[in-house]
This record gives structure tokens, C-alpha cells and sequence, in this order.
């Protein structure tokens, strides 16, 4: 911002005395160009500044490729084309969800309206968003879920009514795996036997089918430049790359010499993460794109990790090729957390892929070993141990620590702008990451019920996802039922939202 203080300075002075420069010397002093790729290392805030220095200045700084490029850097699932955008710019998108983040943020209680999906429906499992991870292209839109049952169905769900409004037919065996692509509205599933199946969420059938040789338990759905992929672990450590909707086999590998439990593609889509929870497996990291083009005469590039017992992974969301891997040590299974950044290199011509360890560190004794884990920008660590959710920096150091359940938390969900907890106290918490200032933190949101009006901790199975404007919790209190809670925000909550020197309403 030096040269950007400095010229608006300048012509503060020359405004003062009556030496102001016209649009046409703004712009012979600095040339469309060279002003562009400043303002590409620009913030939000910053770019929304410089756009008040004068009209020239405004017309670079509306430039739709500039905030396309805030909207990639902040939210992965910008990745569509400006038709799906429709009549809105980049910068009004860029606002609009940036407002929806400061309301969710503002939420309390009361702020919520409530919906509930109880009777016959089998035990919920897996669920995720539908529609455009939970951020629609336009406010207009709804929130849409899908989840798998019990019943050998899977359901899509209008998050704000708290209704079906498609389900799938009785599927031969149990659902196992769900994924889905919110850029073009796909849902994937596999089943017990191993068929994986496309779905519409629209239409009664599948898209397209595909069955593997033996019992899958991992399942990642991703875009690339090239379109979407669909990647499938089975119990033989084979990784199936397969196109998507076709669900044709692009390419077969194997891995490891037992199941593929893990599989974690990067936010560029250029790594993809594979592991096994196995004292004899290391974990590996795949060049994705030597998976989407296989050579019959080479293997995929990859490499393994020295880190058995890999029990959990998270890529950084705005640092694509650095990854923190949660892993156990020793007889007493101590936990530890060790950080790599890849890079490609190519001595002698050949490309091969070069994990370069970070820091490493092993949690406190008499710590309890966490089960969930993520990761923010600038280094930190979230992860859950007993009541407590913890904030280390990657080489060890005590940032944060929220005691907001009495019991155990039994599921942590962690986006770019999300944390959540659940509890078997029947209770859920959300925060939101916190970036100014030196070190990021989490801020305490709100602390909701799972199921209304119950105030015994029953509850068997609890998870929570969110988006900008809802939350869905589901909550099992026996084997064979579970009971699926919604909470959509209400619209009119009261506040402002500062980008940079700008005060907006929310």
C-alpha cells in the first residue's frame, strides 16, 4: 500500500493547490498494465480504496479478473463459469458472501429458525452439501443436503424447510460412502459391495454405475481445469481414478498392501493424499495429474511419508502444497502432528516429487489422544482431546484452548471459515477463525442445542456440517434411528460488515 499512499497523497497536494492531474496524465503516469498487477497482490479492503482515488484508478480496480481472483483465494468453490454467475459481477458475489460470513458470525440462538426430520429414517451417517458447498451463486438459492440411511437410500434435503425433496430407490446393499460435487450437482455413493453410482439427486436412476473388485472405504470428489474426477480406496490398497459422470477408469493403482482408508486432494487439485490407519503404511502424497494421465511405461509420481499409524490428514487452505498429518507414536500411541511442503523437482530431467519436513511436535502426556483434526492458514492446528478443542501452532505451541461442552466432543467439522463441535452432552458449538492481528484464533459463536427441549445426553452418534446460512446436525440416539435437525438463519439480523475502510449494513 506504499505506492498507493503515496500517490493518493500527492494528490491531496495537488488538489490543494490546484495542480491535479486529469484522468489522461493518471494515466500516462501509470499505464493500465503495470497498475493491474499491483492491484492483483491487493487485498479486499485495499482494492476497494484504491477504487476511490479517481475514476481511472475505479476502472482497474473493477476489473471482474481481480475479485474472481479474491473469490478463488477465499472460497474453493468459486470455481465456475461467470454464465453460472449470472447478472451478478465478481465483486458483488465477493460482498454478498462476505456478508453472509459476518451474519452467520453475528448469529446467536434466536437467530435461528429450527426444523426437524424424525420418524422412520434409518440411521444417517454420512451428509454433505449439495448445493454449491452450502454457498449458492445467488441468495436466492436454497441450501440442499444429501445424506445416506440405513434404509439403503440416499435422501436430498431443503435445508431451510427441513424436507425431502428427492430420494433415491432402495439400493440392493447398504450405503457405505457419500460424496458430492456442489459445481455441477452430483452425488456420489458406494454401497456395500463396492458399486459406486452418480446420482442427479433429480432423477429416479443413477447416471452411471461402476463396480469394484472388492470393499471401498474411501471415496473424493473433485474439479479440476480437465473437469471432475471421482477417486475410489478399496480394501486391496487399489486407488481408482474414474471420470465424472461416465465413471470410466482413467487409472488404477496400487498403493499399499492394505485398505485405503484416507484420501485428501489439496484446494488446487494438484496433490492427493492416501493413506492406510496401519502400523506397516505409510502414507503417501500423488501428483494428481499423473493419475489423470497415466504412462503405461511409468508409475505415478508420489512419496511416502516416514509416519506410520497416519490417522488423519489437512491440507492448508491457502498454502496448497503444504499438508500437516496427525499420527500415532509408541506403545502408548502418543499422538504427534508433522507438517510437509512438496514441491516437483527434476534432476537430470526426470520430475519427482520432494516432501520437505517442516516441524514435527508429540502433544503433552496425559493428553488425550484426539480423534479429529484441521487445519487453518498461517500454521495452526485445530483438534479436539476430551471436553476441550485446542489451537497449536505446526511446531507445538499452545494458542488456544475452548472448554464450551461438559462432555466429550465427539465430532469436529473444520472448513476455511467454520469450526464445529458436537457433544454426547446434547449440545453444539461454532467458531469462526479469526485472522488479524499475529496470531489466528477461533471466535466463540454460538452454543446451540442438537434436539430441542432434550436435556438428557442420549445421544449415540452427533455430527454437524454448516454453510453460510445453515447448520444441520444429526443425531442418533439408538441403533436404528436417528433424528435430522436444521437450523436456518433467519434473515434481519442487525449488524455491519467492514471491508477494509468500507461500513456496510448486513
Amino acid at each position: 500500500m506504499n505506492l498507493i499512499q503515496q500517490n493518493q497523497r500527492s494528490l491531496e497536494r495537488r488538489e490543494e493547490t490546484g495542480c491535479g492531474l486529469g484522468p489522461q496524465e493518471m494515466e500516462n503516469q501509470l499505464p493500465e498494465v503495470p497498475l493491474f498487477k499491483v492491484f492483483s497482490f491487493l487485498d479486499a479492503g485495499s482494492l476497494l480504496q484504491v477504487g476511490q482515488v479517481s475514476k481511472y484508478w475505479n476502472k482497474v480496480a473493477e476489473d471482474e479478473r481481480l475479485w474472481r481472483n479474491l473469490c478463488l483465494k477465499r472460497w474453493d468453490f468459486c470455481n465456475f463459469s461467470c454464465q453460472q454467475l449470472g447478472t451478478q459481477t465478481w465483486k458483488q458475489y465477493f460482498l454478498d458472501q462476505t456478508k453472509c460470513e459476518h451474519r452467520m458470525a453475528l448469529a446467536q440462538r434466536e437467530d435461528f429458525h429450527y426444523k426437524e426430520a424424525t420418524g422412520n429414517l434409518g440411521i444417517l451417517e454420512h451428509m454433505a452439501y449439495l448445493s454449491g458447498s452450502g454457498h449458492p451463486v445467488t441468495g436466492q438459492e436454497k441450501s440442499v443436503i444429501c445424506t445416506v440411511s440405513s434404509k439403503r437410500m440416499l435422501y436430498a434435503w431443503d435445508v431451510q424447510e427441513g424436507t425431502v425433496i428427492w430420494s433415491s430407490p432402495v439400493q440392493p446393499y447398504s450405503l457405505k460412502l457419500l460424496a458430492t460435487l456442489p459445481q455441477v450437482h452430483l452425488a456420489f455413493t458406494v454401497d456395500l459391495k463396492g458399486t459406486v453410482k452418480v446420482w442427479t439427486c433429480q432423477d429416479e436412476d443413477a447416471l452411471a454405475t461402476f463396480t469394484v473388485s472388492k470393499a471401498c472405504f474411501s471415496l473424493e470428489a473433485f474439479l479440476t481445469k480437465d473437469g471432475p474426477f471421482l477417486m475410489v480406496g478399496n480394501s486391496e490398497g487399489d486407488i481408482y481414478t474414474l471420470t465424472v459422470p461416465e465413471l470410466r477408469t482413467v487409472s488404477k493403482v496400487n498403493a499399499f498392501k492394505y485398505c485405503v482408508e484416507l484420501l485428501h486432494c489439496s484446494p488446487d487439485k494438484k496433490w492427493i493424499f492416501a493413506c492406510g490407519i496401519h502400523q506397516h503404511i505409510l502414507p503417501k502424497i500423488f501428483w494428481v495429474e499423473s493419475l489423470l494421465r497415466p504412462s503405461e511405461d511409468e508409475s505415478p509420481l508420489s512419496v511416502a511419508l516416514p509416519f506410520p499409524w497416519c490417522c488423519g490428514a489437512g491440507w492448508a487452505p491457502r498454502r496448497a502444497n503444504r499438508i500437516t498429518v496427525m499420527y500415532r507414536r509408541g506403545s502408548f500411541r502418543k499422538t504427534g502432528f508433522t507438517t510437509f511442503d512438496l514441491t516437483i523437482e527434476r534432476p537430470g530431467g526426470r520430475a519427482v516429487i520432494q516432501a520437505h519436513q517442516i516441524t514435527h511436535f508429540l502433544l503433552p502426556v496425559g493428553m488425550e489422544s484426539p480423534i479429529w483434526m484441521g487445519v487453518s492458514d498461517r500454521n495452526v492446528i485445530v483438534f479436539a482431546s476430551g471436553p476441550s478443542l485446542f489451537l497449536f501452532t505446526i511446531s507445538g505451541s499452545q494458542l488456544q484452548r475452548c472448554d464450551n461442552h461438559q462432555m466429550s466432543i465427539c465430532y469436529l467439522w473444520v472448513d476455511r471459515l467454520h469450526v464445529l463441535t458436537t457433544s454426547m452432552d446434547n449440545s453444539m458449538h461454532m467458531y469462526m477463525w479469526e485472522e488479524e492481528g499475529r496470531c489466528p484464533c477461533l471466535k466463540s459463536c454460538c452454543h446451540l442445542e442438537q434436539v430441542r427441549s432434550d436435556f438428557l445426553p442420549s445421544c449415540f452418534l452427533s455430527r454437524a456440517i454448516c454453510d453460510n446460512k445453515s447448520i444441520v446436525c444429526v443425531v442418533s440416539r439408538s441403533r436404528e434411528s436417528s433424528i435430522l435437525n436444521f437450523k436456518g438463519l433467519l434473515d434481519g439480523i442487525q449488524g455491519f460488515c467492514q471491508i477494509g475502510g468500507e461500513v456496510r449494513d448486513l
